[in-house]
C-alpha cells in the first residue's frame, strides 16, 4: 500500500498544526502559508487539502487578520490511520481486496487472501497506534532544540 502525495501532504499539514498548537497553546491558529513553508508543501495544493481536512472535521478555519487553521480536535485524539483512510481509503495491500477494478478470478479460493488480510491488519495496527501528538513527541526526541547562544 502506497500513500498518495495528497495523503502525505495532509498528514504533514496536520502534524504542523499539532506542533504549533503544542508550542503556542494560547494561539493555536496557523496561516496556510506558514504550514506550506514549514512542511515544504506547495501552497496551491495545500489550500485544497486544508479545505478537505476542514470538511472532514480534522481542522477548523478562522477568518480575519489573525486567521488561519487549527486542529478541530486534540492532537492526542487524531490517529494517523484515520487520516490515511480519509485520503487513501481502505488499507488493503492489493487492489483485488479493495473490491475495485476487475473481480479476481480466484476469489474464494486464493491462497494469498489470508496473507493480504494479515498485512492489512498489521498496517492498520501500526498506523492506528500513532497520534499526531505522538509524532510531535517523536520529533522532539529525534531533533531536540539547540540551546541559544
Amino acid at each position: 500500500m502506497q500513500l498518495t502525495q495528497r495523503c502525505q501532504y495532509g498528514l504533514r499539514a496536520l502534524f504542523e498544526l499539532a506542533r504549533h498548537a503544542e508550542a503556542s497553546p494560547a494561539d493555536p491558529v496557523l496561516a496556510a502559508g506558514d504550514i506550506a513553508r514549514a512542511q515544504a508543501i506547495p501552497k496551491r495544493f495545500l489550500d485544497g487539502i486544508l479545505l478537505e481536512l476542514r470538511q472532514a472535521g480534522f481542522v477548523e478555519a478562522r477568518r480575519g487578520k489573525a486567521g488561519g487553521f487549527q486542529l478541530a480536535r486534540p492532537a492526542e485524539s487524531i490517529r494517523v490511520g484515520e487520516v490515511i483512510r480519509h485520503f487513501n481509503g481502505a488499507m488493503d495491500p492489493v487492489d483485488c481486496r479493495k473490491g475495485t477494478g476487475d473481480a479476481c478470478t480466484l476469489q474464494g479460493r486464493c491462497v494469498f487472501a489470508s496473507l493480504w488480510d494479515q498485512v492489512k491488519t498489521a498496517l492498520e495496527q501500526v498506523y492506528d497506534s500513532v497520534t499526531l501528538a505522538e509524532l510531535v513527541r517523536r520529533e522532539r526526541a529525534l531533533f531536540p532544540p539547540r540551546p541559544q547562544a
